[in-house]
């Protein structure tokens, strides 16, 4: 009888909760503890699949077959590497590809940290373009590059782009495509089935959805581009400790009732703050009228826990946050615990002062929206 798991037809919530479990083995844990091994017993040839601590582990392998069981299911082709942060599993695909003299393609409107990269990418004789995420303007400046770096939906506007057509269009000119799939999770979108090369994303966020893990993670068809990210981690090291690989592996579990819950309430929060006349600027790609739906509808199972909108002042924004009670003011997103913050006070976004990035929990959705609509009310003074 054939495995559903392993030919990619079980449905979503039996594929998180037994993903990466290792075949079971009479009064042994089905999930086995983090192992913690700088070096392990190596008699005789080292050909065994552990040897040392940077190069592999058997708590991350795990961790890897269930992610690359939910980013490509029934896919044999296809492998993960995890590392110690989202940043380093971007760096690492950025820095393994690129080499002086290349171009790379990035959005202008992406992760807070990008520019820092582009800084780094530049410093190393790697010219970088960018465009914004919506409307596929990244098209415009793809020719003679080798790497083209998508975030859809991107953090933190919430724009949406075609990325099976950005795909096409790149490798007919020879580039490597990148999806940053973080805010989407691979219950939102699978970017390899959409012809990406690689998908990474930062489980720190909404994967493991608990706030208490750093962890990153790429997943790309087997060869050489993927060889190449492994080489990069082993040089720079940078690498999750087995206990951070255990609890993101442990939290994968209640991923889908998770992602469920908060999109559904994600959603409720939009709509209702849809009519509230202090509320601009307003996105979520679930919305029927959200600008990115028509595209987000097509190539997203659900479309994620953040809402921006923007408030009329810096001052405002400041005292809504203030006034929720069911929301904490925190930077990252995903958790169960709803999270907001006005982005601006960091500096590197191109956001109005007044703009709010909202990350839905997993609260009771009638007190969520209830507590936010109470915070909106209290702050109008």
């Amino acid at each position: 009888m054939s495995d559903p798991i392993a030919a990619g037809g079980a449905g979503e919530g039996t594929r998180a909760v037994r993903a990466g479990l290792p075949e079971p083995v009479k009064y042994e844990p089905t999930l086995p503890g983090p192992v913690f091994a700088a070096h392990f017993h190596l008699p005789g040839e080292p050909t065994g699949p552990y040897t040392y601590g940077r190069d592999e582990n058997p708590t991350w392998t795990h961790l890897e077959r269930a992610v690359g069981e939910l980013e490509a299911p029934g896919q044999d082709s296809v492998e993960t590497l995890v590392f110690a942060s989202g940043m380093a599993a971007i760096s690492s695909v950025l820095f393994s590809q690129l080499r002086a003299g290349d171009t790379a393609v990035l959005p202008n409107d992406g992760y807070q940290a990008l520019p820092l990269v582009r800084t780094q990418l530049e410093a190393y004789g790697i010219e970088v373009r960018t465009a914004p995420t919506g409307d596929d303007a990244q098209l415009a400046v793809l020719d003679g590059a080798k790497l083209l770096w998508i975030e859809s939906p991107s953090n933190p506007g919430l724009d949406v782009c075609d990325i099976r057509r950005l795909v096409e269009e790149a490798h007919a000119r020879g580039t490597l495509v990148a999806v940053d799939n973080t805010l989407a999770t691979p219950l939102g979108q699978r970017p390899l089935e959409l012809g990406a090369d690689f998908s990474v994303a930062s489980g720190t966020k909404q994967l493991t959805g608990h706030g208490d893990v750093l962890l990153g993670y790429v997943t790309g068809r087997s060869g050489e581009p993927m060889t190449a990210v492994r080489r990069w981690r082993k040089i720079v090291g940078a690498i999750p400790g087995p206990m951070e690989a255990w609890l993101a592996h442990r939290s994968i579990a209640t991923l889908q009732m998770r992602v469920d819950r908060q999109s559904a309430t994600a959603l409720a929060v939009a709509q209702a703050l849809r009519g509230r006349q202090e509320v601009t600027g307003l996105r979520y790609p679930g919305l029927a009228d959200d600008p990115s739906h028509p595209v987000a509808s097509r190539q997203m199972r659900r479309y994620g826990c953040v809402v921006s909108f923007t408030l009329p002042t810096r001052a405002r924004a400041e005292r809504f946050l203030e006034e929720l009670r069911l929301v904490d003011e925190a930077t990252s997103f995903g958790g169960v615990r709803s999270t907001a913050e006005r982005r601006g006070r960091w500096g590197g976004d191109a956001v109005p002062e007044g703009f709010i990035r909202l990350s839905v929990g997993a609260e009771d959705p009638d007190d969520l929206v209830t507590d936010i609509l109470r915070a909106l009310e209290e702050s109008a003074w």
